[in-house]
């Protein structure tokens, strides 16, 4: 009989939108149960939390310092944590689980440097534990086939890469009319999100959706980001040079107008051309050198590799969020399963965002900060 792993929560209250993402996507797969959580620094709301999800009032803590320091000792204790506090925790509590023997998979950004997220990178290297990041867009499964075709040449040779990830919902705040009971309005205040809002927000989801799709490394960027008079960005306009000699440019913001949430990848190579908007998750566009644009669509019978096998329902009904967040759970948790069992993970068990991604995408983002500091120099990462 198939034995679930066992899995905590730190942060993720009932009140908080990416909590209930998560512990929806774990569901999906039933691999993991939550048992243990530390969701909020307010007694009242963390043992209502608790409460309302069902689990022992012994294993609802009050920290996350508590948590770490009882499950890591106790025989029946998590398998795994997942980290859905905002960003400026997410360091320290990842390095008190990793010290406590317990596999971890954290919100974006990792950390708040790429200082901090290699030192997260040696220790779980040192006390051989998985630790994966919710780059949660690698996780749809037409971005699973883009990269697959990449992968088979359909492509040939990478000459440029156009992408966007244009939201909305800080308009407000540049026409003096701030709600300061927006969802996520913490990610405006530098203690709490660090160093950058959009980019550190939305355009690491750009540069991670990259690098996972083509395998490109980014050798040098240049960087202009709007802050219209406040400490942290807007918007981000992002000229890259990748050390294939191909070229990119990457533009995100949060105060575009009749914009949702609009990721958009647009892959250009010497064969052909792919494309894939988040919003229509299930559809990726492809035209092959001379021929007209084509609409390959989930789970049709016309895809038979084994990105194809990430798919979940019939085509027709739609996959999106939910599906792309349960997928990267589905390949964090049998990684887990594997290594409990004393074997190496292998294949599908293989597919999700690590540490390395984490510090990659740290990487990319202190050097767009210094290139706009430095007036949109070209600076090498």
């Amino acid at each position: 009989m198939k034995k679930r792993l066992a899995y905590g929560m730190v942060g993720g209250d009932t009140g908080a939108f990416i909590g209930g993402v998560h512990r929806i996507a774990v569901a999906f797969g039933g691999d993991a149960v939550l048992t243990a959580g530390a969701f909020s620094r307010d007694a009242a709301k963390n043992r209502a939390t608790g409460e309302e999800l069902c689990l022992e009032d012994s294993r609802v803590y009050a920290s996350y310092e508590e948590m770490a320091a009882v499950e890591g000792g106790r025989d029946d204790g998590i398998d795994f944590v997942c980290i859905v506090t905002p960003n400026n925790t997410h360091y320290d509590v990842a390095k008190r689980f990793l010290q406590a023997g317990i596999h971890v998979l954290c919100e974006k950004p990792l950390c708040f440097t790429a200082e901090q997220g290699a030192e997260l990178q040696r220790l779980a290297g040192e006390k051989k534990l998985l630790f994966g990041v919710n780059y949660s867009y690698t996780g749809n499964v037409m971005v699973k086939v883009a990269k697959e075709m990449i992968r088979e040449g359909k492509l040939g040779d990478i000459l440029n890469v156009e992408a966007q990830y244009l939201q909305e919902w800080l308009i407000d705040e540049l026409g003096g009319a701030s709600d300061t009971a927006k969802l996520s309005s913490w990610r405006m205040e530098p203690a709490v999100a660090g160093a950058s809002n959009c980019v550190g927000d939305i355009g690491t989801h750009i540069e991670n959706t990259v690098a996972y799709i083509t395998g490109l490394k980014i050798k040098r960027v240049c960087a202009r980001l709007g802050r219209f008079g406040y400490p942290l960005d807007f918007c981000g306009h992002i000229l890259l040079e990748y050390e294939n000699g191909a070229s990119g440019i990457y533009t995100c913001s949060q105060v575009s107008i009749g914009h949702q949430n609009d990721l958009a990848l647009r892959i250009f190579g010497t064969k052909g051309m792919l494309e894939w908007h988040e919003e229509q998750p299930d559809d990726l566009i492809w035209c092959e050198k001379g021929g007209a644009p084509q609409k390959l669509t989930r789970s049709a019978g016309y895809l038979k590799g084994p990105a194809a096998s990430w798919s979940r329902i019939p085509s027709g009904h739609p996959e999106g969020l939910y599906e792309a967040f349960a997928n990267i759970y589905k390949a964090f948790t049998a990684a887990v399963a594997a290594v409990k069992a004393g074997e190496a993970p292998q294949g599908n068990a293989l597919d999700f965002p690590t540490v390395d991604d984490g510090v990659d995408g740290l990487r990319f983002l202190e050097a767009v900060l210094a290139s706009d500091a430095a007036d949109a120099d070209w600076v090498n990462l």
